[in-house]
């Protein structure tokens, strides 16, 4: 359950979820508000960081990247100086479409888009081989994505 957050607003934020470019107007209908309660609501959840931002999900396969890999990173430092370059780099680069620090071994865990095999064994090379601090690299090719929906469950 989202804290400070009532059963109208967990019905917003999912249809918000789900639909992303529901007018104003249909949100408030869904949910038995008026329009300017509706728009209260929504800048209540804006402001409090209940709703990060709003944006279009893109196909990978539409754009030309069909390869995906989840990338498993071991560092061979874990000082903060080390963590920071290493993060800051990931950041920037665009093929790596989501990361996250781990607790235990190994320590991060990088999902990579890119055009084929061929790509990414460049950018492997290239990239991943570069990265501050690496110890170690290892790779698991995805064969299927099954869901990636990116909704917060919540009830």
């Amino acid at each position: 359950m989202i804290v400070g957050v009532d059963a109208i607003d967990r019905e917003i934020l999912s249809l918000l979820q789900h639909d992303g470019r529901m007018s104003a107007t249909d949100l408030a209908s869904e949910v038995g508000l008026s329009l300017s309660s509706c728009h209260r609501r929504l800048k209540a959840l804006e402001q409090s960081g209940a709703i990060e931002r709003y944006r279009a999900v893109v196909s990978p396969e539409a754009v030309g990247l069909h390869f995906e890999a989840i990338v498993f990173a071991t560092l061979g430092r874990t000082d903060l100086e080390t963590i920071a370059a290493f993060e800051d780099r990931v950041r920037a680069m665009p093929n790596v479409v989501e990361a996250q620090r781990l607790f235990g071994d190994p320590d991060y865990l990088l999902r990579i888009l890119t055009r084929d095999l061929a790509a990414y064994q460049v950018f492997y090379d290239t990239e991943l081989g570069t990265l501050p601090g690496v110890q170690r690299v290892s790779s698991t090719l995805v064969m299927k994505r099954v869901t990636s929906d990116g909704t917060v469950p919540l009830a």
